[in-house]
């Protein structure tokens, strides 16, 4: 009976796992990206941004996961704390904005799937604009669009945008859809953590 016991709780977490982890909901719903560009309001086109490249998105939905490329170029200078009015470095903005983002990002099914420095310049680029000095570049990877959409309005990251200007005066990010990876993702390194962990516990009991 033990090793039921084991292996079901072992199998009910997993299940809880993917409840949160997948979008369960489907595409998102026409009145759903109205009400969301309706709350973004003057922002996208603040930053020069496309109320269409955006909506465009949106309307493509097809309820799945996706990741989202960015590259960054951090403010290494000194910019001014819109919280204290300090003079404090325009990366450690950056950072703060990090701290607030994430949390956001993860309880909403997202998480880093790749973050990294450059450590060079262009090594092979043809018809684009000079390197403007990146930093960092990242993959996020997202539950679903419709949760791109509610962490864009979600207050913590409203509040923390600032940072973000102020910490980032270059950047441009585009969604991707994976076809070619050989890094094992959460669905599978959480389902052998589990079974290990199980396993373990069967063995450590002697049942």
């Amino acid at each position: 009976m033990l090793p039921w016991i084991i292996w079901g709780t072992a199998l009910l977490l997993y299940l809880l796992f993917r409840l949160w982890y997948d979008n369960w909901q489907g595409p998102v719903k026409p009145h759903e990206i109205e009400a969301f560009l309706d709350s973004v309001g003057d922002r996208l086109e603040e930053t020069g941004n496309s109320r269409a490249i955006l909506r465009a998105f949106l309307e493509q939905d097809d309820g799945g996961e996706f990741l989202m490329l960015n590259l960054v170029k951090a403010e290494m200078g000194e910019v001014e704390d819109p919280s204290t009015g300090e003079m404090v470095r325009g990366f450690e903005l950056l950072k703060r904005y990090s701290e607030r983002f994430m949390p956001v990002l993860l309880g909403r099914g997202g998480h880093p799937g790749i973050v990294g420095r450059k450590v060079g310049g262009y090594v092979d680029a043809w018809n684009t604009s000079p390197d403007p000095g990146w930093t960092l570049f990242g993959l996020m990877r997202y539950r679903s669009r419709r949760d791109m959409m509610r962490l864009a309005s979600d207050p913590a990251f409203i509040a923390a945008h600032p940072e973000k200007i102020l910490g980032t005066p270059v950047t441009f990010s585009f969604p991707t859809k994976r076809t070619i990876s050989l890094y094992i993702g959460p669905r599978a390194s959480v389902l052998l953590i589990l079974a290990l962990a199980a396993a373990l516990v069967q063995l450590a009991l002697g049942v």
